[in-house]
């Protein structure tokens, strides 16, 4: 839907794991959008209202790194979390440089994503010990 405001963007190339968090989000009572590549998520941050962009690390075409320093162009507000299965810290550094807001290691827990989103969108401060993911 373009132009629609949406509470969440999940973006991931593996329709399986946006299917997941879009089901997650959606019995939550998020209004939620989806896009399976950085292309899609462009354009659609482009022409849509998200409060939270969970962004994929590693996509073919454009990757996650590239897409969220595109993604600070177009919503510079918009807080985005990264999901990687890498734990290589100069994965991690650079998303920070770029201006994520958090980390999330795959494979990760419902809950803890939950929690991570519902702390995010309420503008609170995330505990570390209460997640396992790595967070800035």
């Amino acid at each position: 839907m373009p132009g629609g405001t949406y509470d969440l963007l999940v973006v991931d190339d593996q329709a399986g794991v946006r299917y997941l968090l879009y089901e997650v989000f959606l019995d939550e009572g998020y209004r939620v959008d989806v896009a399976s590549s950085g292309k899609d998520a462009l354009n659609k941050a482009a022409t849509g209202n998200y409060l939270l962009i969970l962004l994929d690390f590693k996509m073919p075409g454009i990757n996650g790194l590239d897409t969220l320093q595109e993604l600070r162009r177009i919503a510079p507000e918009t807080p985005v979390v990264i999901m990687t299965a890498s734990d290589e810290m100069q994965v991690v550094t650079e998303a920070e440089k770029r201006g994520v807001q958090h980390c999330l290691i795959k494979p990760f827990e419902l809950d803890e994503v939950r929690y991570l989103v519902k702390r995010l969108l309420l503008g609170g401060k995330v505990k570390q010990e209460a997640v396992s993911a790595k967070g800035f």
